[in-house]
């Protein structure tokens, strides 16, 4: 195999890679609009159903989770404030649905530093927070379902310094007696919310019904990034130990064989940075559904789960516990929470390479606070840890170098019968002991390292917004100068040099261009994955150099 020969098989694998992933999230049809809503069952035998669309909140049919549209403020809601050190929301008193979610911490860019990123927005995106009782008889009167008007004590509620929670309290008082109170606590510096709903039934009689936790989504607009890769949006649950995505485009579908006992489970919306999610009790048996709707044919989706029937005597009560989260994909805080949440950090197939990478990085940062210098010192560690199969590489490389003349009399000598050639390159790599594939290690080396560090950047809200120095305010975009991405073809061209020239001049004039292209490509990546290839050229060069020099020195 000719040395520079792996150059190229990086760039066909590398592009290959790009065109995968790529096609892995743009097969999926398109989000179809539809006049009338379609609707789907909720898995499992529970005794309630998911009925057919509300059309507004006066009707007199059944209630149905996740299909009432949009409803105005003249409907007798009122929108309750609540402000924490971490959250801005907003809870309609219709349901308790959490209509808006903003995050102070996390601002939309640099650019806008007082502008939070917004997660849940009624108004914009229709993507709100439901949840909601159903009587065994879906009888509106005996379970308050989302649609149901709460009363609230106020109306602004706000974290005060030295106050570790806040505790936002729901009233609802339905028919013969029964009442529940709907319960939302927050705790400083956390995008956990505690929520209870607790049932007291006066009533006269036993009241059977569950609990259900959903999300309805509008349509979304997809912006690809990254050479066309961008992070996945739609829908994820997490059952049975199995965790499943899902398109919006295809929660219009029945989800089979979700009804199961699970020991935890949850159901989530994920988009690039951050996720919501909706987390039962653990030890439940959940019935997961998704749906697609429309109002004026706009389509909505709609992904949810319902609890166990539950009843509960007369003069008794039960309290129905959840926990929801919405914030960034912090990947400790939430494996800490729930089982699986975690896998939200959405690495792909390279998970199992991305996770040692991030892990890995994580300890570097604590130590040196600083994005940069940690994947500067990453690229060393690893370098370090492929010390000795890379000098074997470059010793082989080395010595084609030396032999380079003797190759290029061979192949003068042999220009007319090819499989003389190959027998007279073979006996010179015997006598020499050369391994004509030992310059393909390197690049295998860094082809998993830099696809899996490529993910980290991608999909780890830590490393959102993380500045380096100078004028490198954020590693998980491009180099707004290009300075690395020329730095990084220069030492690609530099590497080029050190290794034996090709003995076919096609082949030469193609490598020639490699570091253009490369050069050309890494223009639109993010500044940190550059700033890995570089070190990872500047040290491979000092190495091949002191190789070379030993050995070609001394041919």
């Amino acid at each position: 195999m000719d040395s520079q020969r792996p150059f190229l098989y990086l760039a066909l694998i590398f592009l290959g890679f790009l065109l995968w992933t790529s096609w892995q999230q743009d097969h999926a049809p398109e989000p179809v609009v539809t006049e009338t809503a379609q609707s789907t069952r909720a898995a499992g035998n529970t005794g309630t159903t998911i009925p057919h669309e509300v059309p507004n909140v006066a009707a007199t049919s059944q209630p149905q989770p996740g299909n009432a549209p949009v409803q105005e403020t003249d409907n007798g809601e009122q929108l309750i404030r609540v402000r924490t050190d971490v959250l801005a929301l907003q809870i309609s008193t219709r349901g308790g649905e959490i209509i808006t979610a903003d995050l102070p911490t996390y601002p939309v860019s640099l650019e806008q530093p007082d502008q939070p990123v917004r997660l849940l927005s009624r108004d914009e995106k229709n993507y709100v927070a439901q949840s909601g009782l159903l009587n065994q008889n879906n009888d509106p009167a005996l379970a308050p379902n989302h649609l149901a008007l709460f009363s609230a004590e106020q109306q602004e509620y706000a974290l005060k310094d030295g106050q570790d929670s806040l505790v936002v309290p729901l009233r609802w008082q339905g028919a013969n007696g029964l009442a529940v109170v709907k319960l939302f606590e927050f705790r400083r510096g956390s995008f956990s919310i505690n929520m209870t709903q607790s049932l007291q039934n006066s009533s006269g009689q036993p009241w059977t019904g569950l609990e259900y936790l959903q999300f309805k989504h509008g349509p979304v607009e997809h912006k690809s990034s990254m050479m066309g890769i961008r992070a996945f949006e739609g829908g994820a649950i997490y059952e049975d130990h199995k965790y499943t995505r899902i398109n919006f485009a295809d929660m219009g579908q029945e989800l089979e064989g979700h009804d199961v006992n699970a020991d935890g489970g949850w159901v989530s919306i994920l988009q690039h940075y951050f996720v919501s999610a909706w987390i039962p009790a653990a030890g439940e048996r959940n019935s997961y559904y998704s749906r697609e709707t429309a109002t004026l044919g706009v389509p909505a989706y709609i992904l949810g789960l319902k609890g166990p029937l539950i009843s509960v005597a007369d003069g008794a009560s039960h309290t129905f516990t959840s926990q929801f989260w919405v914030g960034p994909k912090l990947q400790d805080e939430l494996e800490a929470l729930a089982p699986g949440l975690d896998l939200t950090v959405d690495y792909g197939v390279l998970a199992f390479i991305s996770k040692p990478i991030f892990w890995v990085m994580q300890h570097i940062h604590s130590l040196i606070g600083n994005w940069g210098w940690t994947i500067i010192l990453l690229t060393m560690l690893i370098k370090a840890l492929f010390f000795w199969p890379s000098a074997a590489s470059y010793k082989s490389m080395a010595k084609m170098k030396a032999v380079a003349p003797r190759m290029k009399e061979i192949n003068e000598r042999f220009s007319s019968d090819p499989q003389g050639k190959q027998k007279a390159m073979m006996e010179l790599y015997k006598k020499e002991k050369i391994n004509p594939l030992g310059g393909c290690l390197p690049i295998v080396i860094q082809i998993p390292v830099f696809m899996g560090l490529y993910w980290v950047l991608l999909e780890s809200v830590e490393l959102r917004q993380a500045p380096w120095l100078l004028w490198y305010k954020d590693l998980s975009v491009m180099d707004p100068y290009y300075v690395l991405p020329l730095i990084m073809g220069a030492s690609m061209f530099l590497q080029q040099k050190l290794n034996p020239p090709q003995a076919d001049p096609m082949q030469q004039k193609i490598f020639q261009f490699l570091p253009l292209i490369f050069t050309f490509m890494f223009l639109w990546f993010p500044a940190g994955l550059v700033l890995y290839w570089v070190v990872n050229n500047i040290l491979s060069i000092a190495q091949q150099w002191v190789i070379n020099k030993k050995i070609v020195g001394h041919a």
